[in-house]
C-alpha cells in the first residue's frame, strides 16, 4: 500500500481485490481498479461485466463534469479485447464527457467490430467540425477518424476527405492516416506524403502526432523521414517498428524485404 496515496502497489494488487475495488463506495479505489485491469489486460468475464457496468457511472464526477471511472473503464475495455463491450462503447460515444468519447472511440478501433462505423459517421458530420485553429474541438474527431480508418470504413471516404483541410493539426493528420488505409495503394502514397510533410512542424507534440500516425500506417516511404525527425530516439523507433511490422507481413521466409532491411538499418543507426 502506498502511504501517501493509500492505493495499493501494482505487485500487491491481485485480480480478486481489483475486482472488489471496482465494486467499492471509494471512488479512487474504483478509478485505480478500472485502470489497473486494463494495464494488467485482466480478461476475465466478471472484469469485463463490471467495466461495462463503469461506463454508466454517476458518482464520480469532476467539477467540470467529466467521469474519471467512466474514461479508464473505457479504455480497459479496448485492452482486454471482449466484444461483449461493443455496443456500451457506441453508447459511451454520446457521453457528454469528451475523454469518454475520445476512449469508447480508440477502444472500438481496438476491438475491430464494425457495428460502430455508423455511429461513428455519424458524429464526423456534426455541423460543428469546424472549430478554430486556436480551440479544441467538440468531438475528439481525431480518434474518430483513425477508428474509421482502421476499420475498412470505405463508405466514410467522402465525409473524412472534408477533415483534410480541418483547422485543427492533429484532425488533419488523423484524416490523412484514414485516407492513406481506406485508398487504392496506387493513391495512398499522397496521403502518406502529407504526413511526411508534416513531421518538419515546429511543434514536437505534433511531430510526435505524426510518427505514431506514420507507424500505424506502416508508409515505408516515411523511413527516412521518420529517422531524422527532431524528436526522441525512442519515439522514432516505435514508428519505424510499425513500419517493420508491415514489411514483415509482405516477406517470404526465411528472406526479408528490401523494405525491411532498410527500416532495420535505420533503426540500428537509432540504437
Amino acid at each position: 500500500m502506498n502511504e501517501e496515496t493509500g492505493i495499493p502497489d501494482d505487485n500487491q494488487l491481485t485480480i480478486e481485490q481489483a475486482l472488489i475495488n471496482l465494486q467499492s463506495e471509494d471512488l479512487g479505489l474504483r478509478v485505480y481498479a478500472a485502470w489497473w485491469l486494463g494495464r494488467f489486460r485482466v480478461n476475465v468475464p466478471e472484469a469485463i461485466d463490471l467495466l461495462i457496468v463503469a461506463l454508466d457511472d454517476e458518482a464520480d464526477r469532476t467539477e467540470a463534469g467529466g467521469y474519471p471511472l467512466r474514461r479508464n473503464a473505457a479504455r480497459a475495455l479496448g485492452k482486454l479485447g471482449d466484444r461483449r463491450a461493443v455496443p456500451a462503447l457506441i453508447v459511451s460515444l454520446a457521453c457528454n464527457d469528451f475523454y469518454v468519447r475520445e476512449a469508447a472511440a480508440q477502444s472500438l478501433e481496438m476491438l475491430g467490430d464494425s457495428s460502430c462505423i455508423s455511429k461513428l459517421m455519424e458524429l464526423i458530420k456534426n455541423p460543428n467540425s469546424q472549430a478554430s485553429k486556436d480551440a479544441e474541438p467538440e468531438h475528439p474527431f481525431d480518434a474518430f477518424l483513425e477508428a474509421l480508418g482502421t476499420l475498412g470504413a470505405v463508405e466514410a471516404i467522402p465525409d473524412i476527405l472534408e477533415f483534410l483541410n480541418h483547422p485543427i493539426p492533429k484532425v488533419q493528420y488523423a484524416a490523412a492516416r484514414a485516407m492513406y488505409q481506406l485508398s487504392d495503394p496506387k493513391l495512398a502514397a499522397q496521403y502518406g506524403d502529407r504526413l511526411v510533410v508534416a513531421l518538419s512542424h515546429s511543434d514536437l507534440q505534433l511531430r510526435r502526432t505524426v510518427l505514431a500516425d506514420l507507424g500505424a500506417i506502416g508508409y515505408l516511404g516515411a523511413a527516412e523521414a521518420i529517422a531524422n525527425t527532431m524528436a526522441e530516439n525512442s519515439l522514432k523507433l516505435i514508428s519505424l517498428k510499425g513500419l517493420l511490422e508491415k514489411q514483415i507481413v509482405l516477406a517470404t521466409p526465411p528472406d526479408l524485404t528490401d523494405g525491411a532491411i532498410r527500416v532495420m538499418a535505420l533503426m540500428d543507426d537509432l540504437l
